[in-house]
């Protein structure tokens, strides 16, 4: 048999052996130490495999009703903050002792002062651009 390695293979594999063993334990009597060892310690592995069941449970339930308070939790802060604002006013800097960010107004942006551009040749403004004469189509079929 193949050697288990998770804890419930391992376990079921000492039950068996310690059933065979018990079964045939007329034959195997110079293994009757081993069989009086083997039995306590698959007891106590029984019984704290049940109490880590258990407690699994258990924190699965804390885990949930944590769960359940912290959101319970975060909708309270929202209104209590909400209504900080309300009591003090959205630019009352007060807000700022219960961490809230008060409305100090909108900074404006700063118009880019325009570069003014550097006078072009004079040349190029001499010579209009001459606009482009579409070009005459061929039709090979005249």
């Amino acid at each position: 048999m193949a050697r288990q390695t998770t804890y419930d293979g391992m376990i079921g594999d000492w039950q068996r052996l310690h059933g065979l063993v018990e079964a045939n334990k007329a034959e195997l009597l110079q293994r009757e130490p081993f069989l009086a060892k083997l039995g306590p310690v698959l007891e106590q592995v029984v019984d704290v495999t049940k109490r880590q069941g258990a407690m699994r449970a258990s924190n699965q339930e804390a885990s949930k009703s944590l769960r359940k308070l912290a959101s319970q939790g975060n909708r309270l802060a929202a209104l209590m903050r909400k209504a900080l604002l309300e009591h003090y006013g959205i630019d009352e800097e007060k807000l700022a002792e219960f961490g809230l960010q008060p409305f100090r107004g909108r900074t404006r942006k700063q118009p880019a002062p325009q570069k003014p551009q550097p006078p072009q040749p004079a040349a190029a403004e001499a010579q209009p651009a001459s606009p482009e004469a579409p070009a005459a189509s061929t039709d090979s079929s005249q």
